[in-house]
């Protein structure tokens, strides 16, 4: 299975210029692919010079090397060539629906240069007594454009790769990689029909239910509570106290001067804090679970998070006047939830229960937080209060998320039971529509909605073949 991991790293100052400097340079190339993209798909049918012309899906940079770019000449033609490759290679996952069409890339956030093989070098470190291998010495350039020797803090045992990322934010360098370490790694298909072989009270007890809230990011059925230290919740607060004073005197000062880099970098740097803390909590959260040996399945509440945080709509009161209330109450809703760290929690347990032979499926949320797990009972007097519930029929009294939690267990045991868990791969096939003209014309083929159904027009009528039925076998007229 392939693992990745990221390190800290530490170039020099010289270093981290040309790291730098290669950043840019691949950004540029990357971007002139994007732009050249668009170029052609806008111009290809309105231009009469490109009458006849594909729009370029390749690899070439070259044509962007020229005496407006002199700087592309001071940095190895392999970044160049590494920036049109990952054009390309964001290309193909949208030709098959795996992404947006490449977009450009900004200047500003988490910077990255992509460097192949031919650009570093792991030498083993051995000791002199025993042979054994004690690290590796991480050079990185070629003989024409030298950088050195890159440290960087190993903090887990790794292998070899065929290719790294060095990455920069706010200030921060880290380098990152995979490796596959030739360990088979299950579908969750296979998982799915392994876990099926366990009784309904087997399986319960192999599995938990996790409830994502504002309060409590994330209770267990078996009375978890998964969140922010004191210490955290501590040191955000001081954090977000910081970044709001320097985003004020960043507000105050002249754009572009020394002092107003200064402000941005700061804030810059207490994001990058905040988003180290959420991913810590992330994988602290989701490393605890996965290595729980009580547990096989993983069940969450199928939530669309980007549509929970959308930007509130302003609405207007009878006058016309606009209310500010509403939008405000909306924003804080959608800031302490995406501080929750809900999406990447659920992401990250994902693939380590996937390493691990287990499985994490989601199931609808409706009612979660109104239904009784001890009778099935909903009524949405049963949630007493935000942390409290309380069944009208059974008098069950619990913990409000942990009641959902038991819940989603609950169903998620069903949902792999009937096998509606891991959904089926669709079906890819094509249904045409052959439309004829005139006597004598081809016919031409579009689309059809229905599948299994061939429609054929023609002048005196439109003739339906259904199944395998083949279209020398349809009459000519409709019956």
């Amino acid at each position: 299975m392939q693992i990745g991991v990221r390190f800290r790293c530490y170039p020099t100052p010289e270093q981290a210029r040309t790291l730098a400097r290669w950043i840019g340079c691949q950004r540029f190339i990357y971007n002139a692919k994007v732009s050249e993209d668009r170029y052609f798909r806008r111009f290809v049918r309105k231009s009469l010079q490109h009458t006849g012309q594909a729009v370029p899906i390749d690899q070439r940079y070259r044509q962007f090397k020229t005496e407006l770019t002199p700087w592309l000449s001071e940095v190895p033609s392999v970044v160049l060539r590494n920036g049109a490759v990952r054009w390309r290679q964001a290309y193909s996952r949208y030709c098959v629906r795996l992404g947006a069409r490449p977009a450009l890339h900004k200047r500003h956030g988490r910077q990255s240069v992509w460097l192949t093989s031919e650009m570093f070098r792991f030498q083993p470190i051995r000791d002199t007594r025993t042979g054994e291998t004690l690290g590796h010495q991480r050079h990185l350039g070629t003989k024409k454009y030298p950088v050195g020797d890159l440290v960087f803090t190993a903090h887990r045992d790794y292998q070899l790769p065929a290719s790294i990322h060095i990455n920069v934010h706010a200030g921060q360098w880290t380098v990152s990689f995979n490796y596959d370490d030739n360990r088979p790694e299950p579908t969750e298909e296979e998982t799915a029909t392994w876990l099926r072989t366990f009784s309904e009270d087997a399986l319960r007890q192999r599995t938990v239910g996790l409830d994502r809230g504002v309060v409590i990011p994330l209770a267990g059925s078996d009375g978890q509570q998964f969140g922010f230290s004191a210490a955290q919740q501590r040191h955000l607060a001081q954090y977000e106290t910081r970044k709001k004073r320097w985003q004020r005197r960043q507000a105050r000062r002249t754009q572009g001067s020394a002092r107003w880099v200064k402000a941005r970098r700061r804030v810059a740097r207490y994001q990058r804090t905040h988003a180290a803390i959420r991913q810590d909590v992330a994988h602290q959260t989701s490393h605890a679970l996965a290595v729980d040996p009580r547990y096989k399945l993983y069940v969450f509440e199928a939530l669309k998070v980007p549509n929970m945080t959308a930007r509130a709509k302003p609405k207007q009161d009878e006058h016309g006047r606009w209310l500010k209330n509403g939008a405000a109450a909306q924003s804080g809703l959608n800031k302490a939830i995406l501080a929750s760290a809900w999406g990447s929690t659920k992401t990250d347990l994902q693939y380590k229960a996937r390493r691990l032979g287990k499985l994490l499926i989601t199931v609808p949320a409706a009612y979660s937080s109104q239904e009784c797990a001890q009778c099935g009972h909903v009524h949405q007097g049963n949630r007493v209060s935000q942390a409290r519930f309380v069944c009208s029929r059974c008098g069950h009294a619990a913990h409000a998320d942990h009641n959902a939690a038991q819940v989603l267990a609950w169903r998620g045991v069903r949902a792999v039971l009937d096998g509606t868990s891991v959904p089926p791969t669709p079906k890819r096939c094509r249904i045409t529509r052959i439309t004829v003209g005139a006597e004598g014309s081809e016919p031409r083929t579009e689309a059809s909605s229905t599948p299994g159904e061939i429609t054929v027009r023609r002048g005196d009528g439109d003739i339906t073949a259904r199944g395998s039925q083949t279209l020398e076998d349809t009459p000519t007229t409709r019956p």
